[in-house]
């Protein structure tokens, strides 16, 4: 994507769920895009950034999709189906629906979506003779391939009561029974239900996304990188993923153990193949609907962290692609065989777990017998073979209380294994019981070698990532927009500005962390590719920011404002304070929360801010992922006052 496509531009980013209008049915649907849209137009704004909106089965993340091309059941719009015109009964029974979720603070994730399935099969079998013999269906099947795979894994997963395909007990399926299922007559309707729900999703979309291009507003979306292990294409095409290995992210200071997400790795190996088809049809098909995207956690182009799927935390993770340290480059080093085994592989002292067993010496000894080898006469244990990883230590037949204290002794290793003859130096290993050990000669030597293999990584994550980012960028005429938050290889702005990806800046954490007092970077400092936002889906609002936490006095005295805007009050006048500074920002794109904007006025603002967020990481809940506004889109469109503020934004940015 060359520069000259990428324009000044000021936008704003709210979840399809999140969408209310007199229409709407409890949640947001495609179909809202369309007044959102006009509400855009009026406003100024030229861009709408959505969350991902694939179908995640019941799960309300929507980073967990169920697959790599279906839509969501959740945002269609029932009662603008061409199969339910003229029929009262089902009109009905919309409106019902309606009333009863309408009115909530959040949208009912499960509830919702399992209503609004029971009144699609409902309004399927009211016309199924004519859907199923409609060419329309057939031409769509033709053209979307992927239908097939989907239905199949729709129709078992609904069987199984939404088990994962892993406790299905069932081989995973070969190219030819697949085609079988999908041709079996048995199969007929419930393929044909999946497929007729997601012609009209795209048919639905497709027209809210043509309708935003006629006002001239681009849609953004957001295509995670990682694919839910109980997914349709982790199901079907096992040749694509490692399931050996979990994606996550190595450990930092708010995760001491690392992020283990449960997501297979891509075997790119394997999809280069088939020239990264895969991943090329995924593109394509999110450009059906959008004019621009945001590539999810773009490091994992470059490397990602992958830890055994035996494992509970990322801690004994490595980067793929590594550089690994070898048997013979640590034999060169002076270290034995016994050595290497006691960089790499957990010792247990017994008094260590006998501290937290009440002090019973034999007990001790019998609990550890279950799991672990003593070595020799010595008070001292190593975990058996068939412990594989923390899962199987949780998993064990010994004391509740001593899993947690044995859990940090298999973590508590220099080096990890990753095949006969090959290591990765722990992330942390500097903190380990073994390198501790090493006299300092041993720890500058074995240091010495870590940072050579990490310079050589470093290159080797620059290959992947030209590569990958090069051939898919350039498959679809989409502007690419990179999530490259957190620790990056030193290489990641250089290939992003090359390949003309923008790169993110979130203004909160955009400071020059490496300086004396961590200085706020000016606005005239951000690079022309990138986007400027004031928050981002797990974040706090700006609101909740400059009300609770304390880096936002920060920003005041670096971007002096009134005395009526510091740091912990809010109203109107500080939303206008902070959008404007941010409006002064380099980026092409500024690209705001709704909620954000939404503060120029106080007529929307919740008593509790906390409310206002869409996502708290960390956390399992029903609150996150089903934010609503609070206001529906015709009123938004009616207030002057708001759509007068924004403009003012708007003319700051895209001076």
């Amino acid at each position: 994507m060359s520069d000259n496509k990428i324009e000044f531009l000021t936008g704003t980013a709210i979840p399809v769920g999140a969408l209310k209008t007199a229409d709407s049915c409890g949640v947001g649907e495609f179909l809202d895009l369309i007044p959102f849209a006009d509400f855009c137009k009026k406003a100024g704004l030229k861009l709408i950034q959505l969350l991902p909106v694939n179908d995640t089965g019941t799960e309300s993340s929507p980073y967990s999709a169920l697959s790599a091309f279906a839509l969501h059941p959740l945002y269609i719009s029932l009662k603008s189906l061409p199969e339910v015109e003229g029929k009262e009964e089902l009109l009905k029974e919309i409106t019902k629906l309606q009333k009863k979720y309408e009115k909530l603070p959040r949208f009912q994730y499960r509830e919702l979506r399992r209503k609004k399935l029971e009144l699609l099969q409902k309004i399927f079998e009211s016309e199924k003779e004519k859907i199923i013999s409609s060419s329309e269906l057939s031409k769509w099947i033709k053209n979307n391939p992927w239908i097939q795979v989907y239905s199949i894994f729709m129709q078992k997963k609904e069987k199984k009561h939404e088990a994962s395909w892993k406790e299905w007990g069932e081989a995973q399926p070969t190219k030819k029974e697949l085609d079988d299922l999908w041709k079996d007559k048995k199969n007929q309707d419930g393929n044909l239900f999946y497929a007729w729900v997601q012609m009209r999703l795209d048919e639905q979309f497709a027209k809210a996304s043509k309708y935003a291009q006629s006002l001239g507003i681009k849609l953004k979306g957001d295509i995670p990188i990682m694919m839910n292990e109980d997914s349709c294409d982790a199901w079907a095409f096992p040749e694509y993923f490692n399931d050996e290995m979990r994606a996550g992210s190595p450990p930092d200071g708010p995760n001491p153990v690392g992020q283990n997400w449960g997501f297979p790795i891509y075997n790119w190996d394997n999809l280069k193949k088939d020239d990264y088809s895969w991943w090329k049809n995924r593109l394509i098909q999110a450009s059906k609907y959008y004019q621009v995207y945001r590539i999810d956690h773009v490091l994992g182009f470059f490397r990602i962290w992958a830890t055994p799927q035996r494992e509970s935390t990322a801690m004994l993770g490595w980067t793929q692609p590594f550089e690994p340290i070898t048997t013979d480059e640590l034999h060169n080093l002076g270290f034995s065989d016994d050595r290497i085994t006691w960089l790499s592989v957990p010792h247990v002292p017994t008094n260590q777990i006998e501290a937290v067993n009440n002090g019973d010496y034999l007990g001790t000894h019998g609990i550890l017998a279950k799991i672990m080898d003593r070595i020799g006469n010595e008070e001292m244990w190593r975990f058996k073979p068939e412990i594989k990883g923390e899962k199987d230590i949780w998993a064990s037949d010994i004391p509740d209380n001593v899993k947690p204290r044995l859990a940090e002794f298999w973590r508590n290793r220099a080096l990890v294994k990753v095949a006969d003859g090959l290591y990765s130096p722990l992330w942390t290993y500097h903190s380990t019981t073994a390198w501790q050990s090493l006299s300092d000669d041993e720890k500058y030597r074995l240091g010495q070698l870590i940072v050579t293999k990490y310079s050589r990584m470093e290159v080797l994550w620059e290959e992947q990532a030209r590569t990958l980012l090069g051939d898919l960028t350039s498959c679809t005429d989409m502007v690419a927009c990179a999530e490259d938050l957190g620790s990056n290889p030193e290489s990641l702005p250089r290939v992003l500005n090359d390949l003309s990806i923008l790169s993110l800046r979130v203004v909160r954490w955009s400071r020059n962390w490496n300086a004396p007092g961590e200085p706020y970077y000016q606005f005239g400092e951000y690079p022309y590719l990138s986007v400027t936002t004031s928050s981002v889906h797990d974040s706090s609002t700006a609101r909740l920011w400059w009300l609770k936490e304390g880096d936002a006095w920060d920003f005041y005295r670096t971007f002096p404002g009134d005395s009526d805007v510091q740091p912990g009050s809010y109203n109107s006048k500080t939303a206008r304070y902070l959008l404007s500074k941010m409006a002064e920002s380099n980026s092409a794109f500024c690209i705001h929360p709704l909620q954000d904007f939404l503060g120029l006025v106080e007529d929307y603002f919740d008593e509790n801010p906390d409310n206002e967020r869409v996502n708290i990481p960390g956390s399992v809940n029903e609150f996150n992922w089903t934010y609503r506004l609070p206001v529906t889109i015709e009123k938004l469109i009616k207030n002057k006052e708001l759509i007068s503020e924004i403009n003012n934004i708007v003319k700051i940015h895209e001076r």
